[in-house]
């Protein structure tokens, strides 16, 4: 027996003496299905420049920048799929194992998957929404895209004109209250916490663990490399996580 053998072995024996478990989600469980990790060097942030929240609801100009670089990595990275990781998770939580689902992606994958949308908790937010700034008033993107290559202009409000935005977490966006609050008390209720591709140096993230520990919860980190956390882990696996959860 190999050490990923052993590793996986030991996973699937937390797994199956857990009660309630939460997991968290990172990049790196859709970077196996051909979505770079927009933070790693030669990423997707390396290549354009950053736009944070207040000037983006400031100026006209990069709101447009925004929108248009939103669409060229759509185009960029066309139709993905889910992979194994993200069906495992799926199959925890339809199984009554892991009651909601955490995630830092935007993606959109764990639904795909078949994870219900109500289970899923996405404190980044989700690349496929977006919202009227004034109003609240939902657009789907595949408008807001139709409204830019028609006007040329940034997506704006069809019932009161307001400036429309992803309903991704920008750089210098407050973080979702009610989302937020609620993964960590998803993490403060589970007696397994796995922390699943995620490099867990993003807050409020990387206080999930924490507090899932401080609770008396055992942890995992699955990753292919190593976190800060790794120290305080019972059980840490760097490797593939396809190659991990589809052969538990």
């Amino acid at each position: 027996m190999n050490r990923h053998d052993s590793e996986r072995q030991r996973l699937a024996e937390l797994i199956a003496a857990s009660r309630r478990m939460a997991v968290l989600t990172g990049a790196g469980i859709s970077t196996e299905s051909g979505i770079p990790d927009f933070r790693s060097p030669g990423g997707i942030w390396s290549r354009f420049r950053l736009i944070e929240h207040g000037e983006f609801m400031a100026s006209r100009e990069a709101r447009l920048e925004d929108w248009r670089r939103r669409f060229y990595m759509e185009d960029q990275l066309g139709r993905v799929e889910s992979n194994a990781g993200h069906h495992a998770v799926a199959a925890w939580v339809l199984s009554g194992k892991c009651p909601v689902l955490i995630t830092q992606n935007i993606d959109g994958l764990h639904q795909q998957a078949g994870t219900p949308a109500d289970a899923v908790i996405e404190i980044h937010g989700n690349a496929r929404r977006a919202h009227c700034t004034d109003c609240g008033l939902r657009h789907e993107v595949a408008e807001c895209r139709e409204q830019l290559d028609a006007s040329g202009e940034a997506p704006s409000c069809r019932q009161c004109g307001g400036i429309v935005k992803s309903d991704v977490v920008m750089f210098g966006e407050a973080m979702p209250a009610r989302a937020t609050e609620a993964a960590f008390d998803a993490a403060g209720d589970c007696d397994l916490f796995l922390a699943i591709g995620t490099s867990l140096q993003v807050h409020p993230a990387a206080g999930l663990p924490v507090a899932a520990k401080q609770n008396g919860a055992r942890l995992v980190i699955l990753n292919r490399d190593p976190t800060e956390l790794d120290p305080c882990a019972d059980l840490v696996i760097h490797a593939g996580i396809g190659e991990i959860l589809s052969r538990l």
